[in-house]
């Protein structure tokens, strides 16, 4: 277990962030005494947009925020200076009136800070809405907190992560944007040195089309289900949420953690990779930290200054860079190399049921196969049993109605399809991951996106290297909004499909 942050950290800290810390000015030097150089504001024209972003092409998407609210981000390259540039390109019913679009975007991208992926321009082209921002080539908190490959987020890159993004909050409370929206981990993302940058696209104010705060409404602030209204405390609340996913690791609704903290076990609250890694005291510190963010009177949140200062006295390593705590090479500029979807893969990224509709019908059953042994091997051992006339006229009822199920499919009777699958599911006497996976896609055509993620979830339970069940799972998080999320799933189907065909 650690000590407290040693005085020569502290004092490291105070020398290179006193314009944050000290003085509450903003971060255009990032407290290091000089001016940073920052690209001015551009208004791009939609022609230098196609360009870099090679035609908007679907090879150069990183997210999609679903077929509702079709929100684009594209990675691009400026050819005057060969820059890598994010492309938010919105649905052209989100911004109407081209002149509130360009205002907020020119009021946004006045920022500049060390502590934000700042926006650098802007394109409005008849019905196009565009924005323009830094590139960060290390992808979001969410990938790095809840699906890391190499090595769980150390202690002191946690602490930090709280740290910078305090101080990204309060720089743009100083310039008078306190308002963000939907602050979560997938608008952290990592610069070319792995230090976290916040999103400036979160920080327009009609960037959501509408859309509630959250897309989930356990993580969203009280005083926004009351009023609808997004406040500078809603913030600190959403801040609070980050906390508890920095401490676990996970992403725990704000009640179920209140709960543990209440009861004096914050320790379940802790993420196991991190047992040994972080002392009792500075533990405890981040519970208190995280859970007057989650008060529910929103008066009774500190504001982002008071956040900044609480986490300063926090910091481990600080003289550590954030690439090396992050185990990323540094100074890596070009993104990485955009995934090669299979067929099913691209009908799921378009979220097009007509064409995921004819893939399943094409494929099969994978199962077919287990099922055939299953029934033989089942029978074997029912005979010793002598109950074989009950059993087997059971398991023909069980088969008759995947039987049924499946004309219905081919018939493209969802309807049906769905009572018969789950007759055969229901029956108990086999599994079968293709069924649940059927059933899963004719829930989505029945508008039943939350039921057919249960069903793609279960396809996987069942057979964990199937690619099918995770391009199945992305589909239905297109349809709930979830993109970040369903973008992982699309990675791990793509990349279960490329081991597979190397075997």
């Amino acid at each position: 277990m650690g000590a407290r942050c040693s005085k020569f950290s502290i004092c490291w800290f105070q020398s290179h962030l006193k314009a944050t810390v000290l003085e509450s000015s903003d971060l255009d030097n990032g407290g290091k005494g000089e001016k940073q150089t920052w690209p001015s504001f551009t208004e791009f024209s939609l022609e230098q947009m196609k360009a870099a972003t090679n035609g908007f092409s679907s090879d150069n998407i990183v997210s999609e925020h679903g077929e509702k609210a079709p929100n684009v981000v594209y990675k691009g390259k400026l050819l005057k200076n060969d820059h890598w540039v994010a492309v938010k390109r919105f649905n052209k019913f989100a911004w109407p009136d081209p002149r509130q679009f360009l205002e907020e975007a020119r009021a946004v991208g006045s920022l500049r800070s060390e502590r934000l992926a700042n926006l650098i321009g802007c394109c409005c082209e008849g019905e196009e809405r565009l924005l323009v921002a830094e590139f960060m080539p290390h992808e979001t908190l969410a990938k790095h907190l809840f699906h890391w490959e190499n090595q769980p987020m150390k202690w002191a890159m946690r602490l930090r992560v709280a740290l910078y993004l305090a101080q990204a909050l309060e720089y743009c409370s100083s310039k008078g944007r306190a308002l963000y929206h939907d602050l979560n981990a997938y608008r952290i993302l990592f610069d070319n040195d792995g230090n976290p940058r916040l999103s400036c696209f979160g920080l327009m104010k009609n960037s959501r089309d509408g859309k509630s705060y959250s897309t989930n409404l356990a993580f969203t602030p009280p005083e926004y289900l009351r009023t609808g209204r997004v406040t500078a405390e809603s913030v600190v609340y959403s801040f609070g949420t980050l906390l508890l996913d920095l401490m676990s690791g996970k992403h725990i609704p704000p009640s179920h953690a209140l709960d543990l903290i209440r009861g004096k076990n914050f320790l379940m609250l802790m993420d196991s990779a991190l047992e040994g890694h972080f002392s009792n005291d500075d533990g405890e510190e981040l519970v208190r930290l995280a859970s007057r963010c989650l008060q529910y009177e929103a008066r009774e949140r500190p504001n982002a200054k008071s956040l900044v200062v609480s986490l300063m006295s926090l910091q481990k390593e600080a003289e550590v860079p954030s690439y090396v705590l992050m185990g990323i090479p540094q100074g890596t500029t070009s993104p990485k190399q955009p995934l090669s979807l299979t067929p099913f893969g691209e009908a799921c990224l378009r979220f097009d049921l007509t064409a995921i509709h004819e893939i399943l019908e094409k494929v099969g059953y994978k199962d077919d196969e287990g099922i055939a042994n299953e029934v033989r091997y089942f029978i074997f051992d029912v005979l010793f049993a002598q109950i074989v006339k009950h059993v087997v006229l059971q398991m023909q009822d069980t088969l008759n109605s995947k039987k049924h199920g499946d004309s219905a499919f081919r018939a493209k009777d969802f309807t049906s399809s769905i009572h018969h699958y789950t007759q055969f599911i229901d029956g108990g006497t086999m599994v079968s991951p293709t069924v649940y996976a059927r059933r899963c896609l004719s829930y989505l055509m029945n508008d039943k996106p939350q039921e057919a993620l249960g069903d793609a979830v279960q396809a996987q339970a069942v057979s964990p290297e199937w690619p099918t069940a995770f391009y199945l799972q992305a589909a239905c998080l297109f349809s709930l909004g979830m993109e970040s999320d369903a973008q992982e799933n699309l990675k791990d189907g793509t990349n279960l499909e490329a081991k597979k065909s190397k075997n």
